[in-house]
């Protein structure tokens, strides 16, 4: 199991919260997602690591920026 945090830019509301939440989980192996609209980060764990441009990838298409994975 791999659990991997990454900050976000550009989250603003309830809205950019599900729009990345959904993104994120469409991701193969993803078995959760936690977002923090305060913190501006997402916490996913995977069944193994995922591939960093299909996280970036996921985040572009909720329309936000991924910064960093932590």
């Amino acid at each position: 199991m791999s659990r991997e945090t990454y900050t976000i830019k550009g989250m603003t509301c309830a809205h950019c919260v599900n729009a990345v939440s959904g993104e994120l989980s469409r991701l193969p192996g993803v078995t959760g997602v936690e977002v923090d609209l305060a913190g501006g980060t997402a916490t996913v764990t995977s069944n193994t690591p995922l591939d960093p441009r299909a996280v970036r990838d996921a985040v572009d298409e909720a329309g936000y920026e991924l910064v960093e994975a932590r």
